[in-house]
């Protein structure tokens, strides 16, 4: 996981996401036009939290989210979504 220069505000997470399947459990392969969005994901930095309530997700997670969550960028050619930390579904 490479250092990155950004860091998110409040309860916001940056967010890489994993490579979408390219072949389904029974050995089909998927073309590049039928693949989904991913959800599943690595945090890659913290933002720390509002005063209310501390953040519970941490950098390294493996973390579910919903298909459409968060904004995506771009920064030194990776893909990355900053999101808050409620449109996580899951740490796994």
């Amino acid at each position: 996981m490479a250092k990155v220069s950004i860091k998110p505000l409040a309860d916001r997470v940056l967010i890489e996401p994993m490579a979408a399947e390219t072949k389904t459990a029974s050995g089909i392969y998927i073309p590049d036009t039928a693949k989904e969005k991913p959800q599943k994901g690595k945090v890659v930095a913290v933002g720390p939290g509002t005063k209310d309530e501390a953040v519970t997700v941490k950098v390294g997670n493996t973390v579910l989210y919903g298909k459409y969550a968060g904004t995506e960028l771009k920064l030194e050619g990776t893909d990355y979504l900053m999101m808050r930390e409620s449109d996580i579904l899951a740490i796994i």
